[in-house]
């Protein structure tokens, strides 16, 4: 391990619980899913897991019976030879930070449900995504009138991304579970605004992005609402990027585009996703505390 990454694996260390699992966690030698529920359990979280299929998902909740009015995800796989420090262990440990704020407050109910086979979507399709699987198991429950926001890849930048990608998924889906969702995805976006606002994250953006579970939710008819982060000149480059060329915009969901343009275009922090260089050294954790706010004030207005 080179000095840059032991200095990262070090300040991650000392920002306390649970950031101690962080490099046990992405460690391929050891399996998430033992770690992740090794942590809850050491946390003394009141959570279960709930298997839909092949996907195994961990409910964290407050104690009280009432139904949370959001829920906030995070996958907790990663693809085969990748770290996946950003993708998705940032997320995963903000929101167990977050559970960990909120379980000492009271008076708000709140949930925090960690997915499985996020990243089955590139090989097999949405249908076979963990998140799919789950928004179909969550239909017919009290779950089914929650608001959903996925947090994915929020370990580098200091920028706050609102995902518009959903705009382009529903655009090819019809049904009644898609026209439902859709109806509900302004008031999620304007939310997640507000809750930035309030947590005082001040910078963030409105782009589309190349992933996430809120497909899975939204194929599911769940109205879900993704949430990213990026550095801010990677932020801001893309976006004058996309305003410039929309192609760019559409390569995101095209293939077939994506061979025509040159796409280290894009921003490096999503170049580095689902490979090797997806390590440690490239995270920011000085941001991570504004996360972990911005969750916090998320689950808890009303």
């Amino acid at each position: 391990m080179d000095q840059r990454r032991v200095s990262h694996a070090q300040s991650l260390q000392s920002r306390g619980a649970p950031y101690h699992k962080f490099s046990e966690f992405i460690n391929p030698v050891h399996d998430r899913f033992t770690v992740l529920n090794a942590l809850l359990s050491e946390l003394d979280f009141h959570y279960s897991v709930v298997q839909f299929g092949d996907s195994r998902h961990f409910f964290v909740s407050s104690t009280g019976k009432e139904r949370p009015a959001r829920v906030l995800a995070a996958h907790y796989d990663s693809v085969t030879g990748s770290p996946g420090a950003n993708d998705n262990a940032s997320s995963v440990f903000i929101l167990v930070r977050a559970a960990l704020e909120l379980k000492k407050k009271t008076g708000i109910p709140w949930m925090v449900i960690f997915t499985d086979n996020e990243e089955l979507a590139g090989e097999k399709g949405i249908r076979a995504q963990g998140s799919y699987l789950l928004g179909r198991g969550l239909k017919n429950t009290d779950l089914a009138g929650a608001d959903f926001f996925v947090f994915d890849s929020c370990g580098r930048g200091d920028t706050l991304i609102i995902s518009t990608t959903a705009d382009y998924i529903m655009k090819k889906e019809t049904g009644g579970g898609i026209a439902t969702a859709q109806k509900k995805l302004k008031d999620l976006r304007n939310n997640a605004m507000l809750a930035a606002e309030h947590s005082s994250q001040q910078h963030y953006m409105l782009l589309p992005t190349p992933f996430s579970d809120d497909a899975g939710f939204l194929h599911a008819g769940l109205a879900a609402q993704m949430i990213t982060t990026l550095p801010g000149s990677e932020a801001a480059a893309f976006a004058s990027l996309s305003r410039a060329n929309p192609r760019y915009t559409h390569a995101l969901f095209n293939r077939d585009l994506q061979k025509e343009l040159d796409m280290t275009l894009l921003p490096a922090t999503w170049n580095r996703l689902n490979g090797p260089e997806d390590t440690e050294e490239f995270l920011t954790p000085e941001y991570f505390a504004g996360m972990v706010k911005f969750a916090i004030t998320l689950a808890r207005r009303t």
